[in-house]
């Protein structure tokens, strides 16, 4: 029973560690500080693959050039799209006009893009990463990894036996 607990207290603390990352990527998400993305399309294979997990930061508009990959925001799909810049021109009002094309697309894409400020901009890429974390998030996994982590706190608890304070006898 005692390697039992013990065991389950390195997985507990193996989840500390891994609960306090998701709390630091989510205060630097909710910061600004980055912006973790799921790729989701195929139109950068083979250097972005869909289902990899890519980490934006943000970087100044007037720093862009040709050949860079940007996330902006679209007005077709109301999300971020990731693809590479192929022109861009500043549109007369302190921002600039940026077109941009998925490496596996054979046309750019349909709308050119306005920004200005701050742009999201891939910084670090974690092939794979993406898919389990959709995954994990599943109410078909997600349950079951709770029970299990409620089933390791409660071995965890477990008084080891030569911990546990002698019976006293019943008085008669």
């Amino acid at each position: 029973m005692q390697i039992l607990r013990r065991l389950s207290l390195i997985a507990l603390w193996a989840l500390a560690a891994v609960g306090l990352t998701c709390a630091v990527v989510w205060g630097a998400t909710a910061a600004g500080v980055i912006k973790p993305l799921i790729v989701i399309s195929g139109s950068m294979e083979p250097g972005i693959m869909t289902g990899d997990l890519i980490i934006d930061t943000p970087v100044p508009a007037d720093a862009l050039d040709v050949g860079d990959v940007v996330s902006l925001p679209s007005d077709l799909t109301r999300d971020l799209v990731t693809h590479r810049i192929s022109a861009i021109q500043p549109d007369g009002v302190g921002g600039y006009t940026v077109t941009m094309k998925g490496d596996n697309n054979e046309y750019t894409d349909a709308l050119d893009y306005s920004v200005s400020g701050d742009v999201w901009q891939p910084a670090l890429q974690l092939p794979g990463w993406g898919t389990a974390v959709m995954r994990m998030t599943t109410p078909a996994v997600a349950v079951p990894l709770l029970a299990g982590l409620l089933g390791l706190l409660g071995l965890a608890m477990l008084i080891p036996s030569g911990d546990r304070p002698a019976r006293k006898p019943a008085l008669a």
